[in-house]
């Protein structure tokens, strides 16, 4: 109580006192400021890193993995916050009360000079980004703070070399002192929308990744996996599902988000880049999520990050900040210096406020069309902030009062300190083979199906309801001439309805392509490897359905009684099945939208019906677009061609007591099939062949997009982005 009743005494001091940051007594609950007689000071060196003198002592842990032990130098912010001379409320915890992650040999990144331009209708004219430069250290974070749509998302991709080829590069990054591509496994990008498979749970889901990414054993993944669990506090969450499986609650926004940073600490990275890791957060998480960021941080591993807006909490776990307002650099440096940048050009901040609700109101252009707004209400009641000029007035002031700062300077001797001497270089850790990366995809995508019962089992479920419902319809219908046409029309709706009610799959294939999307970004898989990994864990679960519809449907309706006729039906739904999953599979890349594929896949499939030779005999369609190509590219013909002749190719039909008929000739006038008992085997060929075909469209689009995503990896700094 007494010392509740001192820091209290403390507020009420600083609160009496003048407004100047200079004239405000330190208290410990503005931890923001800086210790009496230091506010005009510069940012300090002694946190820069010399190569020469870092004291790396390698060893190699049990598992046999990376060699993860080294001395960090330590920035004097964290110092601080540890020491007590930074006082906050949530300091003292942060590396005493928590297990840490082993250590990590960190990097340097400067980026100097970094501009961006977008591609607009015919030039690259928009400056997105405009001559920025600053640094990360290893042991620190580095935040990039500012009002939405102000560059801080696209700064973080271009240090990382991970922009759209739409965009182009100018200026120089360096890691560690070098001109050098980040190579795989020495970083880690976490995007701001999480993408996780619900259906597993946080171990199983890291574990799954750790075999995407790492070569080596089993027992060696096992290992990281559990050091990744333990960086991000989950721990008590190790075994539980994740969420959105079969609408149960799994996880909360924070813990997934610390899944999802977990599943790039897999790699051990060195430099961790993440967008928004507060993004869709309440405050507890977000100081949870902070403060479990500050204690991988103390490891060695070097963090940036983009934030819109932080609580006082948050703010005071912050190494540096670079705050940026329509792409302009307004300052870089540390976090109780940019205090000190905004009294020095007249916006000092109130000693009520959070220091990054100061900021942005300062810069963000929004506050102007509010206040116009409300001008009326805001002359009854006061200002809304001690910031009474117009935005972009303010904007330039604190511009070019950064640009003529001792911290503009002290960050210039800083970055060529820091680039004049190359360092250690970020080695390659090697990938897992395609064909591990294959099984685990197949195994963890037949894991996904045998849980996620809304997208496979209801499905199933339906397709027998819809089979009960044709084969009761059409049953006892017998063997004689006039049962010809009605046998054929349950054939055609079977097929029909049935490769239509395979749209229930579209849901599912979205967030495969999705996750594939997320993991090919990091590369941890490729479209080869997704491909035959969807393809093989797809087959079964089609089987199942095409075995078990089947077998109602051939023996309600009454079909040939022959094992080779019912195993012939059996494998034509089979692939009939394959060619609607990859035809879906096609149009869910190219729309990745629930709704807009659903409808395309309808149209499809309605307009394959048409076509398909039953309505109307192929022969009798309209020759340009019916005929060639509608009836032969749509599966439903083969499919309907090859049953009707295994049923009927080699089948007599009595007419009167002398003459007799082929079923060929029973057929003549209802559809168009061939009276070679071999083609049914041909229109089987041909519906493989289409699923076949299907997928390498999709192959073609998903490295197409990979190649994008390649040359923005490959690119380097001070040249422009190849297609």
């Amino acid at each position: 109580m007494e010392e509740i009743q001192s820091q209290s005494d403390a507020y009420r001091s600083s609160s009496s006192s003048a407004s100047s940051p200079a004239s405000r007594v330190p208290s410990s609950h503005f931890f923001y400021l800086r210790k009496p007689g230091s506010l005009r000071q510069p940012i300090s060196f002694e946190d820069s890193p010399e190569w020469e003198d870092t004291d790396v002592e390698a060893r190699g842990d049990e598992g046999g993995g990376d060699t993860i032990n080294v001395a960090t130098p330590a920035s004097p912010s964290l110092s601080k916050l540890n020491s007590g001379s930074l006082a906050s409320p949530y300091g003292s915890y942060i590396l005493e009360g928590a297990v840490l992650p082993h250590k990590i040999v960190g990097a340097s990144v400067v980026w100097r000079d970094l501009t961006v331009t977008i591609k607009g209708k015919r030039k690259y004219s928009d400056n997105v980004i405009k001559s920025s430069t600053g640094y990360a250290l290893p042991g620190t974070m580095t935040v990039i703070m500012g009002p939405a749509k102000s560059g801080k998302s696209t700064l973080l991709r271009a240090i990382a070399g991970r922009l759209h080829p739409s965009t182009r590069t100018y200026g120089e990054v360096f890691v560690n002192g070098a001109k050098s591509h980040l190579s795989y496994g020495s970083y880690g990008f976490v995007e701001r929308k999480t993408n996780l498979i619900g259906s597993l749970t946080v171990r199983e889901f890291l574990y799954y990744s750790a075999l995407l990414q790492l070569p080596g054993f089993l027992f060696q993944k096992k290992n990281v996996v559990e050091e990744a669990i333990q960086a991000m506090s989950l721990g008590d969450y190790a075994n539980t599902l994740i969420g959105g499986h079969c609408y149960s609650k799994g996880l909360s926004g924070g813990e997934r988000r610390r899944v999802s940073i977990a599943r790039e600490l897999v790699m051990r990275p060195q430099i961790l880049f993440i967008d928004e890791p507060l993004y869709c957060l309440d405050s507890v998480s977000a100081l949870l999520m902070m403060v479990t960021l500050k204690k991988l941080a103390s490891s060695g591993c070097t963090l940036i990050f983009t934030i819109y807006q932080s609580s006082t909490e948050v703010f005071g776990l912050f190494d540096r900040i670079c705050l940026l307002s329509n792409g302009n650099t307004l300052f870089f440096g540390e976090t109780l210096a940019c205090l000190q940048h905004f009294s020095n050009a007249g916006f000092p901040c109130p000693i009520m406020q959070s220091p990054s609700d100061h900021f942005l109101r300062a810069i963000n252009t929004d506050f102007d069309r509010i206040i116009a707004m409300c001008k009326n209400w805001q002359d009854d009641n006061g200002d809304f902030s001690s910031v009474n000029m117009d935005t972009a007035v303010a904007i330039c002031t604190l511009e070019a009062t950064y640009k003529s700062s001792a911290d503009a300077a002290a960050v210039e001797n800083m970055v060529m300190k820091l680039t004049e001497k190359e360092g250690p270089s970020l080695k390659y850790k090697g990938k897992a083979s395609a064909a591990t990366r294959i099984a685990v995809l197949t195994w963890r995508s037949l894991l996904v199906m045998s849980r996620e019962w809304k997208y496979y089992w209801i499905r199933l479920v339906l397709c027998m309801l819809l089979t009960l419902c044709i084969g009761t319809i059409f049953s006892g219908l017998g063997h004689s001439l006039s049962s010809v046409g009605t046998r054929v029309t349950a054939i055609f709706v079977f097929v029909s309805f049935y490769s239509l009610l395979s749209i229930a799959g579209v849901p599912g294939l979205i967030k495969e392509i999705k996750m594939y999307e997320c993991e090919e970004s990091n590369q941890h898989s490729s479209a080869l490897v997704f491909l035959l990994g969807q393809f093989l864990s797809s087959m079964p679960f089609l089987f199942l359905i095409s075995i078990s519809s089947s077998l109602v449907f051939y023996f309600l309706v009454g079909l040939r009684d022959e094992f080779n006729f019912l195993m012939y039906f059996v494998l034509n739904i089979f692939m009939s099945l394959l060619a609607s999953e990859a035809l879906m599979l096609l149009v869910a890349t190219l729309w990745q939208d629930i709704f807009w594929s659903f409808l395309t896949t309808l149209c499809i499939q309605v307009v394959m019906m048409l076509s398909a030779g039953y309505l109307r005999i192929r022969n009798d369609l309209p020759g340009p677009v019916w005929i060639y190509p509608m009836s032969y590219i749509s599966f439903h013909t083969y499919s309907i061609q090859g049953l009707l002749e295994n049923e009927y190719l080699g089948s007599t039909f009595s007419i009167g007591e002398v003459r007799t008929i082929s079923g060929f000739q029973a057929l003549q006038n209802i559809y168009d099939i061939s009276s070679d008992t071999n083609s049914k085997w041909s229109n089987l060929l041909v519906l493989f062949l289409m699923a076949v075909v299907y997928r390498f469209l999709v192959f073609i689009l998903l490295c197409r997009k990979s190649s994008l995503l390649i040359s923005c990896r490959c690119q380097r700094v001070g040249t422009e982005f190849t297609s």
